[in-house]
């Protein structure tokens, strides 16, 4: 289904490429598609098909495509270039495959120093190690779960500046870029408030190792819908409603440090690679993830809380064979102010949201050849419980483990 905006869109577009396809060697196209295969527990979330078909406690399992995604890039060869994507997908809530944009944005670069630029438009937020690494070239199906609730899509609207110094230069490793975003993801602008992201990465290569470092900062807000606040503090929320808390924004500030190692050795190649994230996170009663819409929402509750996590990947191409075995751990703790069977009590008003979670994935990536990828991964997912969290709905009964494991096999064909 092509929402109509995006069908306006489409046919000058492509008509655009096709002229410019006279002049092939400054156009690239690139792109791949993901089909996959999840087997899940009785409460897990598949990322293909719909939703379970009955409430029988029992596996699941689900087809489909989880993404496809093709992308333009023109490079006029001096100062000015520019790139459109658009992806695919087909996830549980939709009515069918959709068709969005991912990426749309021109980057100019300075006439003094062609490594710095100028970037505006849709395109990766300079935040986060993993939002900026290719979704092509993950080990795991997915991006950790603290860098999908905070930074849905990886994208969003803005523009910034790239600052790298010239090669050859003793700081040519170094890249600072940051700038002003609409903070709602791939979605229109639906606030008068700007965020700003900006981070400062190093990476280089030293003999047979590769070492990368990176700290990442956001400073933002999420409109109030409505007077009722709450915010976090000693063991649960302290409720406001100060008729000046509508129309506000709720601090939404984010700080995060990544490091990645990669080194060679008679076994292989092996990628060492972490990230972890500290802030303040606004949401509502019923989850912390971030905006991502349309439109703004119904007047609801602001809940504001204090949040940590991250994630730490180990990747060991196998010496010889086109095979990698991969490991990832990662937790998310949504509300660090409160844990346990604190949980979900009247007077703190907690619940479900507060929850944490941490996942422990393990599986093996196949390179059958350049374009052709095959993955077998399975993530052990836990939760934080609470005998308050108890529900007769075992859908959403947090007194004991969710039964939410996922095994995914995916094939990726990249061109």
């Amino acid at each position: 289904m092509m929402n109509r905006p995006f069908r306006k869109f489409l046919l000058p577009f492509l008509f655009l490429c096709f002229c410019l396809f006279a002049d092939a060697q400054k156009l690239s196209v690139t792109g791949y598609m993901q089909p996959q295969w999840q087997l899940g527990e009785e409460t897990a979330d598949l990322q293909v098909g719909t939703d379970k078909e009955n409430d029988v406690r029992e596996m699941y399992n689900r087809a489909g495509i989880r993404r496809g995604r093709i992308k333009f890039f023109y490079d006029d060869g001096n100062l000015a270039s520019g790139g459109f994507q658009f992806n695919v997908i087909d996830k549980p809530g939709l009515k069918g495959a959709q068709v969005q944009i991912k990426e749309l944005y021109l980057n100019v670069k300075s006439p003094l120093n062609k490594a710095s630029s100028f970037q505006a438009g849709i395109f990766n937020r300079p935040f986060s190690f993993e939002v900026n690494y290719s979704t092509s070239e993950l080990e795991s199906p997915e991006r950790a779960r603290i860098i999908t609730t905070l930074l849905p899509d990886e994208c969003d609207l803005g523009g910034m500046f790239i600052l790298t110094p010239s090669k050859g230069s003793p700081l040519d490793f170094i890249t600072l870029q940051g700038g002003l975003f609409a903070g709602n993801g791939i979605n229109p602008e639906t606030d008068s408030r700007k965020d700003f992201i900006g981070q400062i990465v190093a990476e280089k290569p030293i003999g047979d190792m590769h070492v990368g470092l990176g700290f990442s900062y956001y400073n933002g807000g999420v409109y109030q819908t409505n007077r009722n606040v709450f915010t976090m503090g000693d063991g649960g929320f302290t409720f406001n409603n100060d008729v000046s808390n509508e129309g506000s924004y709720a601090k939404r500030e984010y700080l995060g440090v990544d490091a990645q190692w990669y080194f060679n050795s008679l076994f292989g190649r092996t990628q060492l690679r972490g990230e972890y994230l500290w802030g303040t996170q606004p949401g509502n009663a019923f989850d912390s993830e971030s905006p991502s819409r349309a439109a703004l929402p119904s007047p609801e509750d602001t809940y504001i809380r204090p949040f940590s996590g991250g994630y730490v990947s180990l990747i060991h191409n196998i010496i010889h064979t086109p095979l990698s075995a991969v490991l990832k751990y990662e937790v998310y703790d949504p509300n660090t102010g409160v844990s346990g069977s604190d949980i979900g009590s009247l007077a703190s008003f907690t619940g479900v949201a507060d929850v944490m979670y941490t996942t422990l994935g393990a599986g093996f990536c196949w390179q059958m050849t350049p374009a052709l990828k095959a993955t077998l991964f399975y993530e052990m997912n836990r939760n934080e419980t609470s005998s308050l969290l108890a529900n007769n709905d075992y859908t959403k009964d947090y007194a004991s483990d969710r039964k939410d494991n996922v095994l995914t096999v995916r094939v990726q064909y990249k061109f």
